[in-house]
């Protein structure tokens, strides 16, 4: 955003004003929160860092720092409806701001995309958003001669919003590059249909130990036909029945199909690679099977670890690249792969904006190696299964269909219907499963939907 010239009143200089408002800020209501949010989102698009990261752990973002839980739910809460829309938002903005917005201006640009967020699909009185936008614009010296324009482009855009948030989601709020892609390999419609489940934000879904029914009736959710539970509330998750017991873990659907589909029995041995936070681990450890979970992330086997705690649970932990490390032969092994993520945008909105063709390139020759290192670590008769969480044909067919050419004793042992709650859509016409956002359709858009997933199982010939 650029082109419009700043006031002829010269360069901002901070006075005594502008510098109470600046000490002021941490106890306006609501002005902390909204400053946070802008920062947060400038610094997930500006330099490419995940939404979760920037709230939570070490990697809690400044601004965030000392805020209650309350203030950074709202926050995380307005980043995310930003990143969700931001397509929508920026065209809005770029309506409304006929020459441009100002250069150097600090994070006015993302100051004006959170408070639209909040007009436009949050339930923020108009008022309060742009009163607080405002605000924050005058914290800083670089967006404060600003202050006018904020108020002014907002106030028109909350006059404005039915008419600002018309248009589909895969034009509207869709890369062009990744509606491009879809276009290509789903087509028109199923593109469509992808980029519309994109546009609402889906609950959680939990995988438990046993008796999902009964498990859906104590939370207060729907049991899947694949056998994972749906909420229906948005409550804290450590607040809910089961968890303290370790009774289930939180786990998308589609994310839990790979496990099932690996069918580990008691004491077979498996290996999961690149098995951080370790969702897919606990799949296997409940069902009895001996695993050793391997990834080259101490920090995130430390989560994997304490997960497995809580549930009760065990499993081998190894720090190590999967691609070189050796061990076995196993019984099984799952090789849930570093991907693009394209497939989880539904959760994580900001893989729209921060992924770019070039990643898909070198994701792909990662992924290369793991399967054929899965392929030296399985015994004869032994079984594989691949996936990954993306919906680009080169993470997922191409490289089952090069795997193939290159190991002749490997071979696909196609998915049954009856393996994934009778859901035939999404078993490909090769056996390999393609689940799609847009899959599990239901009138509550929030209840509707799953990861985008590609699952292939293969086994090597004995």
């Amino acid at each position: 955003m650029n082109g419009e010239q700043p006031p002829r009143r010269g360069k901002f200089k901070p006075g005594a004003r502008a510098e109470a408002e600046r000490l002021a800020a941490g106890s306006h209501p609501g002005l902390a929160v909204r400053v946070a949010a802008a920062a947060v989102a400038a610094d997930i698009l500006g330099s490419g860092h995940a939404l979760d990261d920037k709230f939570s752990g070490a990697a809690l973002h400044s601004k965030l720092v000392g805020m209650d839980a309350r203030d950074i739910a709202l926050a995380r809460s307005i980043v995310t409806v930003a990143l969700r829309h931001l397509g929508a938002i920026r065209r809005a903005l770029a309506r409304l701001l006929e020459k441009g917005a100002p250069r150097n201006a600090g994070n006015l640009e993302w100051i004006l995309v959170t408070a639209a967020a909040q007009i436009l699909w949050l339930d923020v009185p108009d008022h309060a958003a742009v009163d607080l936008a405002v605000r924050a614009t005058r914290l800083d010296a670089k967006s404060a001669p600003y202050a006018a324009l904020v108020n002014g482009v907002l106030r028109n855009l909350a006059r404005a919003r039915d008419e600002l948030t018309q248009g589909e989601a895969l034009d509207a709020d869709t890369p062009p590059w990744l509606a491009a892609r879809w276009r290509k390999t789903y087509g028109e419609a199923a593109a469509r249909a992808i980029a519309a489940a994109h546009a609402t934000e889906p609950t959680l879904d939990l995988t438990v130990k046993s008796d999902p029914e009964g498990w859906a009736r104590r939370l207060d959710g729907v049991a899947l036909p694949t056998g994972s539970v749906r909420l229906r509330s948005r409550a804290p998750v450590a607040e809910l029945e089961g968890y303290a017991d370790g009774q289930w873990w939180v786990q998308d659907a589609a994310a839990a199909l790979p496990a099932r589909l690996l069918g580990a029995t008691s004491g077979e041995t498996v290996a999961d690679l690149c098995a951080a936070p370790g969702g897919k681990t606990a799949q296997l450890a409940a069902a009895g099977a001996r695993v050793t979970a391997v990834d080259r992330s101490a920090e995130r086997l430390k989560r994997l670890a304490a997960n497995l705690k809580r549930l009760d649970l065990e499993a081998e932990i190894v720090v190590a690249d999967a691609k070189t490390w050796r061990a076995g032969p196993f019984d099984a092994v799952l090789v849930d792969a570093p991907c693009t993520a394209t497939g989880t945008i539904r959760r994580h909105p900001d893989v729209a904006w921060t992924k770019k063709p070039s990643d898909i390139v070198a994701l792909a020759a990662t992924q290369a190696a793991l399967l054929d290192r899965a392929a030296e670590l399985v015994r004869p008769g032994g079984r594989i299964v691949y996936c990954t969480c993306s919906l680009e044909p080169e993470e997922g067919e191409q490289q089952i269909a090069a795997l193939l050419r290159r190991n002749p004793d490997l071979s696909r042992l196609p998915a049954r219907p009856e393996e994934i709650g009778g859901l035939a859509e999404l078993i490909t016409p090769d056996g390999d499963v393609r689940a799609l956002p847009c899959h599990l359709p239901d009138a509550d858009g929030r209840l509707a939907g799953m990861d985008g997933f590609f699952v292939s199982r293969l086994v090597r010939q004995g």
